[in-house]
């Protein structure tokens, strides 16, 4: 299952809807650009404060923003 599928189920269902919107700019710019690019960094580096912020306020579980987190750096960083 790919990375943003796993955050969406993740994230609670009464939040999906609006984490989703948010999640599509993110989606864009990380499948568009070239994977080693610096602007993927930055974005990804973004992508996880956004979820750490999801888990601070426990729209997302800590086990899932792990595993997320892992995911993450394992691809864009």
């Amino acid at each position: 299952m790919r990375t943003f599928d796993l955050i969406r189920d993740a994230v609670l269902p009464e939040f999906r809807d609006r984490v989703s919107e948010y999640l599509v700019e993110y989606e864009i710019v990380l499948r568009e650009q070239a994977p080693d690019s610096e602007s993927v960094r930055a974005v990804a580096n973004q992508l996880r404060g956004y979820l750490r912020g999801l888990n601070t306020t426990r729209v997302l579980g800590m086990a899932d923003w792990e595993e997320l987190d892992r995911r993450i750096v394992e691809s864009w960083l």
